[in-house]
């Protein structure tokens, strides 16, 4: 069993919520609790709990922070939540605890939980600031977050979670931990699948509730891409994707380039993902789930 904690922005793209029904449904998986982080984190609260509730799981929620340590909020609103209605949900949330909760639950269980980040770096930043001790706690963290290498000409200066925080960023890249991975876009564009596939694949239980907010994605967008479950599922198979060990920046040195991250090869702090098998990708993440088959 893989103990894990999942700090998410789930509710604005859907891959947040095909991530949270993987690991509700990954066997290996113990999933010790969930914060939520940017705007709206208790309607982010609320959707995770939806899931969680269509899986029959009883995971401990917790709403993180609201808005990035400096910069202008770029994600203020949580749009899949105008979907809440038609599911089962908890409303009432502890508040302002996510930190601490993060912070207790990884020093109950020293050397063995991954942190998996798959939004803004906000919550990750504060708790290691309040507890220095924290990192050297982790077994690891699990990131999807940056871009670093097939960056097009004239390609915006970074990737969405790097963006929406970069200082947040930063402090995490600073920071050492045992394993500090990067599943970052230019791999996870390599895992997409058309809407109508979805609507075909996505159906019982818990993907039957993730087939719903995605009618909210369709509304502007004609696919998912699977950013956040490549990441999750490299806790549970190494082989997924490739990885190298380097040394990751964030610039915050201008307006024009903040929060652009930069890779150099050849150091030993971080790991980041370089390629994917994207059938081995799409076989695991089906495989979990043991209503839908894993033909592609």
């Amino acid at each position: 069993m893989e103990k894990v904690l999942l700090d998410t922005d789930i509710g604005s793209d859907i891959d947040d919520a095909v991530c949270l029904a993987y690991l509700l449904a990954q066997p290996r998986c113990e999933l010790l609790g969930i914060t939520t982080v940017s705007g709206e984190p208790m309607a982010r609260a609320k959707l995770a709990s939806a899931l969680c509730k269509a899986a029959s799981k009883n995971v401990p929620i917790y709403p993180g922070a609201a808005s990035p340590l400096l910069v202008a909020q770029r994600q203020p609103n949580a749009p899949q939540a105008a979907r809440l209605d038609r599911w089962e949900h908890d409303t009432d949330f502890p508040r302002g605890q996510a930190v601490e909760f993060l912070r207790q639950t990884i020093r109950t269980h020293p050397g063995e939980v991954t942190l998996l980040a798959i939004g803004p770096l906000t919550n990750v930043a504060l708790l290691f600031a309040v507890d220095p001790e924290i990192p050297a706690l982790l077994r690891r963290l699990v990131m999807m977050i940056g871009w670093f290498t097939n960056r097009p000409p004239h390609a915006d200066p970074g990737e969405w979670n790097a963006l929406c925080d970069p200082h947040a960023a930063a402090i995490v890249y600073r920071t050492p931990v045992a394993v500090h991975r990067s599943v970052p876009l230019d791999v996870t564009k390599q895992v997409t699948m058309p809407a109508a596939e979805v609507r075909e694949r996505f159906q019982a239980g818990v993907l039957g509730v993730v087939r719903d907010l995605a009618e909210v994605w369709f509304t502007r967008y004609n696919r998912i891409t699977f950013h956040d479950p490549l990441a999750a599922t490299t806790i549970f198979d190494d082989q997924i994707c490739g990885f190298q060990r380097g040394t990751v920046q964030v610039d915050l040195a201008s307006e024009q380039t903040m929060g652009m991250t930069r890779w150099t090869p050849g150091g030993t702090e971080h790991e980041v993902a370089l390629e994917v098998n994207p059938q081995a990708f799409f076989t695991h993440y089906f495989s979990v789930f043991a209503d839908v088959t894993t033909r592609r």
